[in-house]
């Protein structure tokens, strides 16, 4: 791969991170208080995660708007959301269920060689981007990502990095540093240590507690944890630096990689032309209340709409991307 890497990772995807976007499904429309009954939203993930916390943000925006109070939130953990991914593909007349997913997923999919795939399910919306971030203890000799990165290239898998499934947006940032760094994509799985969690509770346990040596994660999941001092920030992965964090960007540091993850939601694959029409209807409307804004702002998430058949466009683009850059990465064959 020539250049500089820059992942959405998606429908532009080797080219440019994510912009924002609007969209709606042609064949339906947004009608004013739309709204589906005894909706079930599933995270595929165990608490603490941006899943977690995207189910749960969506899930408080809908019972605060009334579109489709007392939604439920389940989580389905294990293996980068594929078990969750198995259990939705395994439903039937599943028209009020929503389960989130993200880049976190396709990865993972092809990492454990699933036998559920996105492509068996109905695509709804993407809703969000984030930035990743690179930290380590507080009390770590790590003053900079330079420091890490280049331990890592002399000492190998005696430097530990934590972060979400193996395949995820956390691992393929990794891969990605070390092979800008002069790892050969043979010799990654080698000299990368990624110690994978399910949910970004576990990674932070670990982090706080010095089990590992640095992680990788959404911002939002290590925010607090900066801001109390307990971690330090030693680089962003997007395009621009984050307000609030005290750390350059990658490319700032010196690394030709720009990686932003996203997260939306999907229904079972078998759903009726109604059913769909009906979810990407609500989340459309959803997604224009000031109640949703808000979560947007209160996460510092970034807002990546795009619904019904773009979305499902967009994950069928971003599918194959993915699958590139693991193979480059030397994360899969």
């Amino acid at each position: 791969m020539r250049g500089p890497i820059r992942l959405a990772i998606g429908a532009m995807a080797l080219t440019a991170v994510l912009t924002a976007c609007g969209g709606d499904d042609g064949d339906s429309t947004t009608d004013s208080g739309s709204s589906v009954d005894d909706l079930s939203i599933m995270v595929p993930a165990d608490p603490g995660g941006g899943w977690d916390q995207t189910g749960r943000a969506f899930q408080k925006a809908l019972d605060e708007t009334g579109l489709a109070s007392g939604a439920e939130v389940t989580n389905v953990g294990g293996a980068g959301g594929t078990v969750g991914l198995a259990q939705l593909a395994n439903q039937r007349g599943g028209g009020t269920t929503l389960m989130v997913t993200g880049l976190v997923m396709v990865g993972a999919v092809e990492t454990n060689q699933s036998q559920a795939r996105l492509e068996d399910t109905t695509p709804i919306a993407r809703l969000t981007s984030e930035d990743l971030i690179v930290v380590v203890p507080a009390e770590s000799p790590y003053q900079t990502v330079n420091d890490l990165v280049d331990d890592i290239v002399a000492t190998g898998k005696d430097v530990a990095v934590t972060g979400g499934s193996a395949g995820g947006a956390d691992h393929i940032l990794a891969g990605l540093l070390l092979k800008d760094a002069g790892v050969p994509a043979e010799e990654l799985i080698d000299t990368l240590n990624y110690i994978a969690y399910s949910g970004g509770g576990e990674s932070l346990a670990a982090l706080l507690g010095g089990q590992v040596d640095a992680g990788i994660s959404g911002i939002g999941e290590y925010s607090e944890q900066v801001a109390a001092g307990e971690l330090r920030a030693l680089a962003v992965s997007g395009p621009e630096r984050v307000d609030g964090i005290d750390a350059p960007t990658l490319t700032e540091a010196g690394y030709d990689v720009e990686l932003t993850n996203w997260r939306g939601l999907v229904a079972a694959g078998d759903i009726s032309d109604e059913d769909r029409a009906a979810l990407v209807d609500l989340v459309t409307e959803l997604h224009e209340s000031e109640e949703w804004k808000a979560e947007l702002d209160r996460a510092g998430w970034g807002d990546t709409f795009l619904a019904g058949e773009e979305f499902d466009a967009f994950i069928g683009e971003e599918i194959t991307s993915v699958q590139n850059v693991l193979r480059d990465i030397g994360l899969v064959q």
